[in-house]
């Protein structure tokens, strides 16, 4: 039971304004620069996969130089449902993000 996630019912004009949110606040991250090239969350081009495999390569190099390390997984996929909606557009705001 704890492997499956509940079915989401979102609303079709919920869905139909992501697109162009997402868009909009994608161009503004990529035109402002807010992110590094290690970001992978959200960027176009840039999947689960290609963290995994970035990961993977920087945990390699210090297990080869003999270094020792430590890995914190966090789950923080539930996170953006909690977040007030006030909080979130006055934050967007701090990046002149309009409402």
């Amino acid at each position: 039971m704890g492997n499956h996630r509940p079915v989401s019912f979102t609303s079709v004009p919920r869905k139909v304004m992501e697109r162009p949110i997402f868009g909009t606040i994608s161009k503004h991250i990529a035109d402002k620069k807010l992110t590094v090239n290690s970001h992978h969350g959200f960027i176009k081009g840039k999947l689960c996969l290609s963290n995994l495999i970035a990961s993977f390569n920087e945990m390699s190099s210090f297990v080869d130089d003999g270094r020792a390390m430590n890995v914190v997984y966090l789950d923080i996929s539930n996170t953006f449902n909690a977040v007030s909606h006030n909080t979130l557009t006055d934050n967007l705001m701090q990046y002149r993000l309009n409402r």
